[in-house]
């Protein structure tokens, strides 16, 4: 299995929380995530929280296609990337499957 580096500043901190594991296998996209988490312990809805989640990760990937493409404007990537997300939510690719629950599974 090819797994990504966990960052230092997760391995630095006792408190620290993966939220979202995200795999390409058998020709479809596999996901692993801890929900209900920040309504538990802080009182934020999920769907806040999941969407804070993923405008920082989709944040975080703008810069690195930017860099990776050697780009002075991330923000273009960032919304190249939105109006993709917006597509795909209109117009699934493929089903969504699985259990949701804490990720333990």
């Amino acid at each position: 299995m090819n797994e990504r580096p966990i960052p230092l500043a997760a391995l630095d901190d006792d408190r620290a929380v993966e939220m979202l594991r995200v795999w390409i296998a058998g020709r479809g996209l596999h996901c692993s995530m801890k929900v209900g988490l920040q309504e538990q312990t802080l009182g934020i809805a999920e769907e806040r929280a999941w969407g804070m989640i993923l405008a920082d990760t989709s944040r975080q990937l703008a810069e690195g296609i930017a860099g990776l493409h050697g780009s002075a404007d991330p923000e273009q990537r960032l919304q190249a990337i939105v109006g993709h997300f917006l597509a795909e939510l209109g117009q699934p690719a493929a089903a969504a499957t699985g259990v949701a629950g804490d990720g333990d599974g």
